[in-house]
């Protein structure tokens, strides 16, 4: 039983090879496949255990078989994988890409010119750097072919368009990362968590102006239509962001809160109007109607609007 390769060999690449082809065929991400599915390494572990086994049990019937040999086969078999377990094999494919004649058959390609002594062998090309060649030429081609003639994406088109997914992903990403919210992205928020926060932050950092049912002191009244910088969660998200009017507003609270925190209290501030403050502030700035919400007769009728104020539309 003459083996070519030794078994520390032979089964690591049985089982290099059964992992490569996992993961040419389970796309796995950035973590190799063992790791995203463990069933996987159980798997190899499995086939490591039965070549373990069928080599431990080839080693058994070889020693059955070698103890019924008389002494000179004994030598023989000895002497025959010696020889195997020095990669004859590796030598002989080394030796063939190489292409070079045997010592004994040089005269036959020595070439007749003589300097000082030094003859020069003829020798034929490498055929792995022949091969080698063959295949570069036929990669000149497809190259040619595909980017020259038929216009194929370049390195340039394939850029812009990495930019272009990478632009849809970000703003995609943008929608559900609310702390990345922005003036030009802030939505109200209607999750009672959300709101939860905003009213914590808003019984933190505004009662002392508003008051606590949102009825106004020192800052304007929350819970009537009128507004001084503008309704709306945009509006009121870049108040609370910018601060108020120079010199008598409140102050710009982007250094203190987050974004999120941020649309979190002017979404709370949002669910104030309409209500009943125990002391409510006169009406201060002017009315405001959200053009983009949809207006009814009775939304109209409900509307009450000073005389000597502006209705503002934003």
């Amino acid at each position: 039983m003459k083996k070519s390769i030794p078994a520390w060999v032979r089964i690591p690449t049985i089982l290099f090879i059964i992992f490569g082809v996992i993961e040419f065929f389970i796309d796995s991400g950035e973590k190799p496949a063992f790791i995203e599915y463990p069933i996987i390494l159980l798997f190899l572990v499995l086939v490591l255990l039965i070549l373990v086994a069928i080599e431990a049990i080839g080693n058994i019937l070889e020693d059955i078989l070698f103890k019924k040999l008389d002494d000179d086969a004994k030598a023989i078999y000895l002497a025959d994988k010696e020889k195997s377990y020095e990669f004859t094999w590796l030598k002989n494919t080394y030796k063939k890409l190489l292409g070079q004649k045997p010592l004994e058959e040089e005269g036959e390609i020595i070439l007749d010119h003589n300097y000082d002594g030094i003859k020069e062998l003829d020798n034929n090309l490498p055929p792995w750097w022949l091969y080698g060649f063959y295949i570069s030429i036929v990669f000149a081609a497809v190259y040619l072919l595909k980017y020259h003639v038929f216009n194929g994406d370049n390195q340039i088109d394939e850029l812009e368009t990495e930019l272009a997914e990478a632009k849809t992903a970000i703003e995609a990403y943008k929608k559900t990362a609310k702390n990345l919210v922005d003036i030009n992205t802030v939505t109200q928020l209607t999750d009672a968590a959300d709101l939860n926060a905003g009213k914590a932050i808003f019984e933190t950092t505004c009662v002392a102006c508003h008051m606590a049912d949102g009825g106004g002191g020192i800052g304007p009244n929350l819970t009537d239509p009128n507004w001084i910088l503008g309704g709306g969660i945009k509006n009121i998200f870049k108040t609370v962001s910018e601060g108020g009017r120079s010199g008598k507003g409140m102050i710009a609270w982007k250094q203190q809160l987050k974004p999120l925190q941020i649309a979190q209290v002017a979404s709370y501030v949002l669910t104030l109007q309409g209500t009943t403050p125990a002391n409510p502030k006169a009406p201060e700035g002017d009315v405001w109607v959200d053009v983009n919400a949809e207006v009814t007769t009775e939304t109209v009728n409900e509307i009450t609007i000073d005389s000597t104020q502006t209705t503002k539309l934003n």
